[in-house]
Parts: C-alpha cells; sequence; structure tokens
C-alpha cells in the first residue's frame, strides 16, 4: 500500500501522476512541500456522501482496518512520549463520530460534476472521485482520527490476501467435522456454496456500481431500502462479528484445556475447570486490547492467519502421513445432521460484509473478479482438504474441532494447537472494534462521562461474550448457528435482493432467475440450517 503515514499526519495518495502534477501547479511557487497550499491545520473539509450521514458512520473505517493491513511505514501505537501513549488508548474522541467531518479519511465527497463525466465515471469500474475531490484526497490529514483508512490503491495481490484472510478463518477446523455430519454428499454443498458466493460477490460489485457515492454494505442497504435497510443491515452485520468474538472464547477454551486438561482454580465455594479457567484468562488477556485507540498493530499481526490457516492444514497432513494414517471411509450421505453440515459449509464463506470495502480499495477495479475468483479457489481447496483428512483420519470420532483430535504427544499438533489458539488472540479486538464503535456513535458527543461510557461499552462487551461462550460452549454448533442464521442472509440472500431492488429495470430474464434461485435456496438452507443447530444446542444443554 502506497499511503505515507507520519507521526502527526497521513496522506491518501493517488496514483495519478497527472492529479499531482496539477497540484503542483496550483501550489504557486511549485515547492516540494505542500504547506503552501494545504495547511495541516485547518485542511479543507470535504463535502460527506449522502450514503454517510447515517448511523454507523464509523462502518467503513472500522472495516478497513478489520479486513486490511495499513502502510509498513506505521510506528508501534505513537511515539514514546506519555502524552503520545496515552492517546493509543481510548478517549473522548471515540465518541466524536457523529457528524461526518470527525471522519474524514473515510467520507467521499458529494460534488456535482458534468454529465459527460458522470457517464464516463459510471461506465468505468474505478469509480474515482472527480478532480476536483482527488485534489482534496491527497491533502494531509489530522492524525486525531484514530483508526486511519489504507490506501486506495491496493494491487491485485494485496487484494487477493485481504479477501483470504478474512474468508480462511476459524472455520477451517470445523470441516472434518461438517464432513462427518453431512456425509461425502455434503461436501457438494461446500463447492456450490463457493460458486454463488463468489456470484453475489459479484452482485454486489454491481450495487456498488450504480452509483459513486456506495462504498460499504450499509451503504448499498440504503441505496435499495433507505435508512431502514442501512441500519437493518448494519445489525446483522455487527451481530455476525459479536457472534464471531464469543466462538473465539469457546475456541481458546477448548484448545487450552487440551493442552492443559488438569488445570484447575479454586476460589472458595468457586471452582472452575480447566475450559472455564482459561476462557476466563482468554477474556482477560484481549480485555486491554479492545481499550487501545490505536489497533494497526494488531492489524499486522491477524494478517498472518493466512499463514497460520494453512500451517494448521498441513500438521493436520503430517499427522495423518507421519502416525493416524487416512483408513476411515466414512458415510455417504448422513441425512439425520445434515442441515448442521450445511450451516458449516456456510459460515466457511462469511467474506461479504467486507468484499465492498476491498472493492473499494482496489487500484484497478476492473480485477476485483479475479480477486473473487482466487480467494474462493484457494480457499474452497484448503477447506475441501481439510474435510477430507480429517474425515478419513478419525471418522466418525472427529470432534467440533480436528485439533482436538490430533495426538497431544506429536510437535505436529502442538504446532497446530498454539497456531490455532494465538491467531484468535490477535483478531479478537479488531472484530470487537466495529461494533463497539457503531455503539459508541449513540453516545452524545458533548457526554462529559463519553470516556467511561466507552470503557464500559467494550469491557461489557467482552464480558459478555465470555458469559455467552460458557453458557454454550459447543463450537460446531454455534458456528452452524452463525452460518444458517447470518451468513445466508448475509453472503446469499440479501446481495440478491439488493440487486434486483438498485437495479430494477436492468436486470436481465436470467439474472432475476438466478437470484430468485439463490434467495429460495438461501431461504431453505437457513430455515432448517437454524432450526436444527438450535435443536441441537437444546439438546446438549440438557445433557
Amino acid at each position: 500500500m502506497k499511503n505515507s503515514v507520519s507521526e502527526n499526519s497521513f496522506i491518501i495518495e493517488s496514483d495519478e501522476e497527472d492529479v499531482e502534477k496539477d497540484l503542483n501547479k496550483g501550489g504557486g511557487d511549485g515547492n516540494d512541500s505542500d504547506s503552501s497550499s494545504y495547511s495541516t491545520e485547518n485542511p479543507p473539509q470535504r463535502k460527506p456522501s449522502s450514503y454517510n450521514i447515517s448511523w454507523p458512520q464509523s462502518y467503513r473505517q472500522s472495516i478497513d482496518l478489520y479486513s486490511s493491513v495499513p502502510s509498513p511505514n506505521i510506528g508501534f501505537l505513537g511515539t514514546s512520549s506519555l502524552s503520545r501513549l496515552s492517546s493509543s488508548f481510548l478517549s473522548t474522541s471515540l465518541t466524536r463520530r457523529h457528524t461526518p467531518e470527525a471522519l474524514p479519511s473515510v467520507t467521499k465527497p458529494l460534488l456535482q460534476e458534468p454529465e459527460d463525466e458522470q457517464h464516463q465515471r459510471r461506465s468505468s469500474h474505478t469509480l474515482l472521485p472527480p478532480l476536483s475531490s482527488r485534489r482534496s484526497s491527497l491533502i494531509k490529514k489530522d492524525s486525531k482520527v484514530s483508526h486511519e483508512v489504507p490506501s486506495r490503491n491496493c494491487s491485485f495481490g494485496q487484494s487477493v490476501f485481504n479477501g483470504i484472510n478474512i474468508l480462511c478463518g476459524v472455520g477451517i477446523l470445523s470441516t472434518p467435522y461438517a464432513a462427518k455430519e453431512g456425509g461425502w454428499f455434503g461436501l457438494s454443498v461446500l463447492f456450490l456454496f463457493a460458486i454463488i458466493s463468489f456470484y453475489t460477490g459479484l452482485l454486489l460489485r454491481s450495487c456498488l456500481d450504480s452509483d459513486p457515492e456506495l462504498e460499504t454494505y450499509p451503504d448499498i442497504g440504503q441505496a435499495a431500502f433507505g435508512t431502514t435497510g442501512r441500519i437493518a443491515i448494519s445489525i446483522v452485520l455487527y451481530v455476525e462479528l459479536y457472534a464471531c468474538c464469543i466462538e473465539y472464547i469457546i475456541l481458546e477454551g477448548d484448545n487450552l484445556s487440551s493442552l492443559f486438561p488438569n488445570a484447575h482454580l479454586n476460589l472458595g465455594a468457586i471452582e472452575l475447570d480447566s475450559h472455564t479457567l482459561f476462557a476466563v484468562l482468554t477474556a482477560l488477556t484481549v480485555l486491554p486490547t479492545v481499550w487501545l485507540r490505536d489497533l494497526r498493530i494488531l492489524s499486522y499481526i491477524s494478517a498472518g492467519g493466512v499463514i497460520a490457516s494453512i500451517l494448521v492444514v498441513l500438521c493436520l497432513l503430517w499427522v495423518g502421513v507421519d502416525n493416524v494414517g487416512f483408513h476411515s471411509k466414512g458415510t455417504t450421505l448422513n441425512l439425520a445432521t445434515f442441515p448442521v453440515a450445511v450451516g458449516l459449509y456456510g459460515y466457511c464463506y462469511s467474506g461479504h460484509a467486507v468484499f465492498p470495502n476491498i472493492y473499494s480499495s482496489m487500484a484497478n477495479k476492473n480485477q476485483f473478479p479475479g480477486v473473487l475468483l482466487a480467494c474462493f479457489g484457494i480457499c474452497s481447496l484448503l477447506y475441501a482438504g481439510a474435510a477430507a483428512m480429517g474425515y478419513t483420519m478419525f471418522g466418525e470420532a472427529i470432534l467440533s474441532q480436528f485439533t482436538l483430535n490430533m495426538p497431544q504427544e506429536l510437535v505436529a499438533t502442538k504446532i497446530a494447537v498454539w497456531t490455532t489458539v494465538v491467531n484468535p488472540l490477535t483478531k479478537f479486538a479488531l472484530t470487537i472494534s466495529p461494533v463497539a464503535m457503531s455503539l459508541e456513535e449513540l453516545i452524545p458527543s458533548n457526554h462529559t462521562k463519553s470516556f467511561l461510557y466507552c470503557f464500559f461499552i467494550r469491557t461489557g462487551l467482552v464480558l459478555s461474550t465470555l458469559v455467552i461462550g460458557l453458557s454454550v460452549p459447543f463450537f460446531g454448533l454455534v458456528m452452524s448457528l452463525i452460518g444458517s442464521l447470518f451468513t445466508m442472509l448475509v453472503s446469499l440472500i440479501l446481495p440478491c435482493v439488493c440487486f434486483l431492488k438498485i437495479l430494477r429495470g436492468k436486470v436481465t430474464r436470467l439474472q432475476a432467475a438466478l437470484c430468485v434461485t439463490i434467495i429460495m435456496v438461501g431461504v431453505v438452507c437457513s430455515s432448517f440450517g437454524t432450526y436444527s443447530a438450535l435443536s441441537e444446542i437444546i439438546k446438549s444443554l440438557r445433557g
């Protein structure tokens, strides 16, 4: 990425040299320094997009941080001075996001332009702002914005990396369990969802291209159904992120307790077993990270999720070849628990909330179909490979996370488990941050106790994920519920509904038929999957 971030300011750079030359001409003296034309103290305010004046205004900012790696020039949480160190933590500026001016780096200008220029922009996939707007995007922005946005000129490779990092997460641990629940025939559902999700990703792109001001999934919801659509879609996306944090708590408790099964703690009348103890310790570990204002350092570490997923699959292969072997034949089809498998496979492709942000950040937006194809192709191979290996290795004894089946005394197992443990710890704060920022927007900006409210909101979110994770400690079933209830809605149903609504009158019969078919498939899978997952959870709670 090409944005340069200094100690006190950062620049959003354009990839068009003619714009920069035009800026130099307008500077008067032609000096290299741009301070003569634009003051860092009083930069011109860009007009906000009409799609970014309703709640949540922080979506683009928070999701960009969650999904992208910022410039490598960024330092560790500011300078070493006491004042900058203190600014790394929550401050009242976190709550002052109610006006678009508070987020200058994430809002897009609303500037009227000639009809011929509008036609040129709508017929192109670059979606660059008009010339005058791009000039304003080159000015230095004050560093008071707590979470800086990555440059909007990501290469093809960077976009693919970010996409895989979002798609290929903890869901890969449960693909062998999904193979057991659905049988070998269930793998066809995995590839079917990959094809459908690829197509619906392209539908989101078409929705974004319909209006240059659209940049995020909530923007698409607002374009389709007004403010109500924006709020409804945002709530669904935020609840999905919150549910993923619950999965992280369950995951940490399961894997750490497998490493240290005899760990326990007695606090008078309260006795914590190993699973509960490690879940509590996980919550306490991630709690300070969610208080941070600047999460850029975590975004670097969490970007290793791609490497972590590949490493875990390689460790599974290592154990299979060197120790366990591939001997189980498995079953062809398991109708009784097939809906649970559908939810698990659906969870594997829960990246649509971020795809619009990746698209908006690309330098060459014509490459977006190739980015999606690469992301879904690579992730599908990893998912299918893990599912086939895990199921043939452990058969019907496979657990909700294949790391729990691997022999604990092996080096490969320890590598896989510790990789599984460390990765969610780095992603927890980034995943919960969009939810926290959206809630902080609702605090009155002039409230004298806004700092305390921010502190309690973020602390409450972490503690609530701990309580729910301990109450429903079923990793696979909770994942199936999330995949059936939220991912089907976000990845299958809503893209088709928004596409038909926004581009009505321009949709061909074939497109309309495909969209209606996908909506029906999504509704059926979501209904059966949600019912089956809830039934299994209730049955497990009753013992």
